[in-house]
């Protein structure tokens, strides 16, 4: 196969979704939603705002559940009007009406009481996200340009988190560009001591390399960029089923248990996202995006400990911590090294070459191997609030370190680390 192409379709029967996308993302804030119709996205019932509770609270949901209600009730009326051939009152039932216009028919209407959905606003998230993108869109366009890449992809972190770099979803996707772990290990390290998904810098010239190969193996843009919510053997099997590599096509035909609204959507919604990215003044009026970052990298020459650095290199943590957000709390806690050929980020002005760094360290900071964990094997009925008291460590420094949440239920002969200096008031034999 020859290069990629660099032309981003965007067909015209996809155009009702793409606005609808663009409305998503431009008009209505993470505190509003829309009710609107699951399969035809033209169709928008109404705005709701959302009382001032956390997301994903009781007064959120009850809120959602009344209004996604009221537009069951309001179809289920304009279909008995239709029926009867008796004109209704109800303004809900008039506005579906007038909306359905002359695809309404008593059995439609009725099919979409099942169709009602719900659509978290995202304008505020979005509008920060431009802001964010300039910190690192010239590493992406640089990345995207060295394998031959269209640049408008560099849009597709809006859709996957916002260019938020600490993004995680409810699903374990992390990063900037929202990569699952199994995903991840095909182009980064993903372990106890680096989690590239963590780094933009590096996370991007693995969302390069994993869109090249869904294009090489699905042969057009809408299907590979949809290969990167859905999988590339996903989409190859709709391909296949339908027999056309039309997207759009695909988008309003093809049926699967896992091509649900996400993944029939994605591309849309990137190609609304990359409209708004292209001329964001017209949605957003004035903003100014981010400066670049600056930073010098540097290949570790030996196994350090982050303690022995910032001491070397008279830098406080937070500096290294924003840099370098690929390293994992094991090594903020000093219970692994920051491994030796890990590209180390430092600020700009340093300018250290190799042989400075080493000296500024000194020889006794540098090692040749990583250093073994304190570990525990849990058994059973242990937890982890329990198993922080026993060691003499916060609760929520175990999880980080570990990579759980605080309430993680642990499995019988999971191991666990322990960061250093970590005391036990009791035997320590289920450790071993």
């Amino acid at each position: 196969m020859g290069p990629p192409s660099l032309e981003i379709p965007r067909p015209a029967e996809l155009q009702r979704d793409v606005d609808f996308w663009i409305r998503v993302y431009s008009e209505i804030t993470t505190q509003q939603g829309f009710l609107h119709d699951e399969a035809d996205l033209s169709i928008v019932y109404g705005t709701l705002t959302l009382p001032a509770a956390p997301a994903g609270s009781r007064p959120r949901r009850d809120a959602v559940s009344f209004e996604r209600e009221r537009w069951r009730s309001a179809l289920r009326i304009a279909a008995e009007a239709l029926e009867s051939g008796v004109p209704t009152h109800s303004a809900d039932a008039q506005r579906v009406l007038q909306l359905w216009g002359d695809k309404a028919t008593a059995g439609r209407l009725r099919a979409a009481t099942e169709a009602v959905r719900f659509q978290l606003g995202q304008a505020d998230r979005f509008r920060e996200g431009l802001v964010r993108s300039g910190t690192w869109e010239s590493h992406i366009a640089r990345t995207f340009e060295r394998l031959g890449l269209p640049p408008e992809l560099a849009a597709l972190p809006h859709v996957e988190s916002s260019f938020t770099p600490t993004a995680y979803s409810k699903v374990g996707a992390a990063g900037l560009w929202q990569f699952m772990p199994g995903t991840a290990r095909l182009y980064m390290r993903v372990d106890d001591v680096l989690d590239e998904r963590m780094d933009p810098f590096r996370a991007t010239e693995a969302a390069a390399k994993l869109l090249l190969y869904n294009y090489r193996v699905l042969g057009s843009w809408p299907l590979a960029i949809t290969a990167y919510n859905h999988g590339a053997a996903g989409m190859r099997r709709a391909r296949d089923t339908l027999g056309t590599d039309d997207f759009g096509v695909i988008a309003r035909r093809y049926k699967s248990k896992t091509f649900g609204f996400a993944s029939r959507n994605f591309y849309p919604s990137f190609l609304a996202a990359l409209t708004i990215d292209q001329n964001p003044e017209r949605y957003f009026g004035k903003l100014e995006r981010a400066p670049e970052l600056a930073y010098q990298e540097l290949e570790m020459p030996a196994y350090a400990s982050i303690d022995a650095i910032e001491r070397g290199l008279a830098l406080d943590r937070r500096t290294l911590k924003d840099l370098n957000p690929a390293l994992r709390p094991a090594v903020w806690a000093g219970s692994r090294r920051v491994p030796r050929g890990y590209q180390l980020r430092l600020p700009a002005e340093l300018q250290l070459t190799a042989a400075e760094f080493a000296d500024r360290l000194g020889g006794a900071a540098l090692h040749a191997s990583q250093v073994r964990p304190n570990t525990h094997r849990v058994a059973r009925g242990e937890t982890l609030s329990g198993l922080a008291k026993r060691y003499g460590v916060r609760l929520r420094t175990l999880a980080e370190l570990n990579g759980l949440r605080v309430n993680s239920h642990l499995r019988l002969g999971q191991r666990l680390t322990i960061p250093d200096g970590a005391s036990n008031s009791t035997s320590r034999s289920a450790a071993d």
